[in-house]
């Protein structure tokens, strides 16, 4: 295993509340036990992540409420002095994620970041733009009508067929509170109509969308760190076992498994891209056997600890900070090649078990 530069720190950065971030956890154990200095951005000290032993310190949530475009820089460079040494800045939310890129420029010889273009992670993020791309790369992805009028969507929920799925293009902005807040079925025309006419407070389109049932081994993922030009140090694709809610929340437990035709799209997507960085991209496999790619987020995802080589520990947090420090990023040992076999790596999202005889803390 490559060794690290443990001079250089890492901020956990946030701009939305979560108190139960298991990404961050995650990435707070696994850089910790490595011997880096982990700082992050908290709702509250007395909550996981501000509990860990890994974590050297926590900084407050900034306070709730819409923030001025300048928020985020005068934030961060005052964490940055906090600090006071450059640090790897490592988004763990979406606005974060866009804040951070967007502010790139700004934050040289303050942060270390993935060297790419400043609206990729909002293009990434944004749903309309990601059903576009997937039609320009051929990957496959639901068939998605882009409401302009509440008769062209109920026009568009009888054409994609009912039930569907009914989406915010900006899911990061505030929704209104009279339309659904990320993801709704929409089961009748006149529903899709409502949702059009409360869609002009939402900052972003109504899009409404083809729904694949779900079911056994239908939800996969694929997690993985790249190198600028979109090779990819570490990654590989997985499974969902268990979300929490049922069927439509996070990924609780999954297994490493290679899919070959999840992880080519990956790569396509990737290296059509030359994304450097950390890519979560969630797939559902419809009855056919194709594999549809649903979203795409550009930062680590509760899954991140998941795709870890069990022999050196590499994972994507650890492969970035690797990255940016300029230090080599060793193989990854890749599990079975069968699904039938017995996953090489399955766990929980938040990362393994702390060892025998450790004191009781996350």
């Amino acid at each position: 295993m490559s060794s690290f530069d443990t001079e250089v720190p890492v901020l956990l950065f946030r701009l939305g509340p979560d108190p139960f971030h298991r990404g961050a956890l995650g990435a707070v154990r696994s850089l910790g036990r490595a011997g880096i200095e982990v700082h992050a951005v908290v709702e509250s000290p007395r909550g996981p992540v501000g509990r860990c032993r890994h974590l050297h310190r926590a900084h407050a949530l900034p306070p709730a409420g819409p923030l001025a475009p300048a928020a985020p820089l005068e934030f961060l460079r005052d964490l940055s002095d906090r600090i006071g040494r450059p640090a790897v800045l490592l988004p763990m939310d979406d606005r974060a994620a866009i804040a951070a890129a967007r502010l790139a420029g700004r934050l040289l010889g303050r942060y270390l970041l993935p060297a790419q273009p400043a609206d990729l992670p909002e293009r990434l993020l944004d749903r309309a733009q990601l059903a576009r791309l997937c039609q320009e790369l051929n990957l496959s992805h639901p068939a998605t009508a882009v409401a302009t009028s509440a008769a062209q969507a109920a026009d568009a929920a009888r054409e994609l067929g009912l039930p569907l799925l009914a989406k915010w293009s900006r899911p990061w902005l505030p929704a209104p509170s009279a339309g659904p807040r990320s993801t709704t079925v929409v089961r009748s025309r006149d529903d899709a109509r409502r949702l059009y006419e409360v869609a002009a407070g939402a900052g972003s389109a109504l899009l409404l969308q083809r729904r694949l049932p779900g079911g056994p081994d239908a939800d996969w993922f694929f997690h993985g760190c790249f190198a600028r030009g979109g090779a990819c140090l570490t990654g590989g694709a997985g499974r969902a076992a268990r979300a929490w809610p049922p069927r439509t929340g996070r990924t609780a437990t999954g297994r490493w498994l290679p899919n070959a035709p999840v992880e080519r799209a990956a790569l396509r997507l990737a290296g059509h891209l030359g994304y450097r960085g950390i890519l979560d991209l969630d797939f559902r496999r419809d009855a056919h056997g194709h594999y549809h790619l649903l979203d795409v987020t550009p930062r680590p995802g509760a899954r991140s600890r998941l795709v870890t080589d069990p022999s050196s520990g590499l994972d994507v947090v650890r492969a970035l900070h690797l990255d940016l420090t300029g230090r080599a990023v060793p193989g990854v040992r890749r599990p079975p090649a069968t699904l039938s076999d017995e996953p090489s790596h399955q766990s929980a999202v938040a990362g393994p078990a702390p060892p025998p005889g450790a004191p009781h803390r996350p």
